[in-house]
């Protein structure tokens, strides 16, 4: 399928979910994030914050745990900046936050993390392939963010729902995961 009626198909699976079954698929991708990613070497891990009205994964439960059980870790979040592309601020607290003109909580005010610095993205995603392409909301806001990102930062995407077979319009630009975690397993992918 290509990505705009792979895009239209998840985000219309993802609107029947009820938000008891967002709250219980977010828990089990919490459960396996923490029991396959290695945070021992990471510094600065940047994450999305979910849009819940998109019925998006819940990355806070993730944010919180880092914050509590491995304070060595710097949380960093997106926004986007003055020229349209998306930076990432070092996160320091909810009064930092603010929503953007699509809904979505980002940081107000705060210091860029380079992203040189950046070790592991959770990235946002509808859908994933066998060969860890994703789709996002099509903007390409992640897309070219990750293309500055370190060859060496493990890029992981978080999916209430399987991977496709084939991304039939994937190109050049696409920048793959490292790693897709879904309610029922953690696909690993191939550099």
């Amino acid at each position: 399928m290509t990505k705009q009626a792979l895009r239209q198909r998840y985000l219309d699976q993802r609107k029947k979910l009820t938000r008891a079954e967002c709250a219980h698929y977010s828990l089990q991708l919490y459960n396996y994030f923490f029991a396959s990613v290695d945070l021992s070497f990471i510094k600065v891990l940047h994450t999305y914050l979910p849009i819940e009205k998109n019925n998006e994964p819940d990355t806070w439960m993730i944010i919180d745990r880092v914050r509590r059980e491995f304070p060595q870790i710097r949380i960093s979040l997106p926004r986007i900046g003055p020229d349209g592309t998306l930076e990432s601020l070092y996160f320091e607290g909810l009064h930092q936050l603010k929503k953007n003109k699509w809904g979505i909580p980002e940081p107000a005010q705060g210091v860029l993390t380079l992203t040189e610095k950046i070790d592991l993205v959770i990235v946002p995603l509808l859908a994933f392939d066998a060969m860890g392409y994703r789709v996002g909301y099509g903007k390409g806001y992640y897309d070219r963010f990750l293309d500055t990102c370190r060859k060496d930062c493990v890029k992981t995407g978080l999916s209430f729902f399987e991977g496709e077979d084939a991304i039939e319009d994937s190109n050049e630009l696409d920048v793959r995961l490292n790693l897709c975690i879904t309610p029922r397993r953690v696909y690993t992918f191939e550099a």
